[in-house]
């Protein structure tokens, strides 16, 4: 009985290590992100993406930076090579609802390059 007890304790002990590992190299990978789309670096995010075996799709929705996503921090940034990678790897469907040119608009940045990039790729 004690020793099931042992391997139960034992293994909750693992796993909260385990989770705490995963969610601290998840943060570290999207402080990355954001700094890279900040120095519009879009070599170095490339790398950081393929490194980590990712796509910008499938990540864009949990990535924040300053509480803004990828693209808008982009706009922000006036990173214009990094977000026009960015605008090209997302799905049409994702930059159709305008929501981020009425963000950029809103923020005083309507009149980014990014924009135009971003009404191109979208169709709008």
């Amino acid at each position: 009985m004690k020793l099931s007890t042992a391997l139960v304790s034992a293994s909750l002990v693992v796993a909260s290590f385990s989770f705490s590992f995963s969610a601290k190299a998840d943060e570290q990978l999207a402080a990355s992100l954001c700094e890279y789309v900040a120095a519009n670096d879009k070599g170095g995010l490339r790398k950081k993406l393929k490194s980590s075996r990712l796509k910008i799709r499938n990540i864009f929705d949990g990535v924040l930076c300053n509480g803004n996503n990828l693209l808008r921090h982009a706009i922000a940034s006036n990173a214009v090579d990094a977000g026009g990678y960015i605008v090209k790897n997302l799905p049409k469907s994702k930059l159709a609802d305008g929501a981020d040119i009425a963000w950029a608009e809103s923020n005083g940045h309507g009149g980014s390059a990014l924009v135009g990039t971003i009404k191109e790729r979208a169709g709008l």
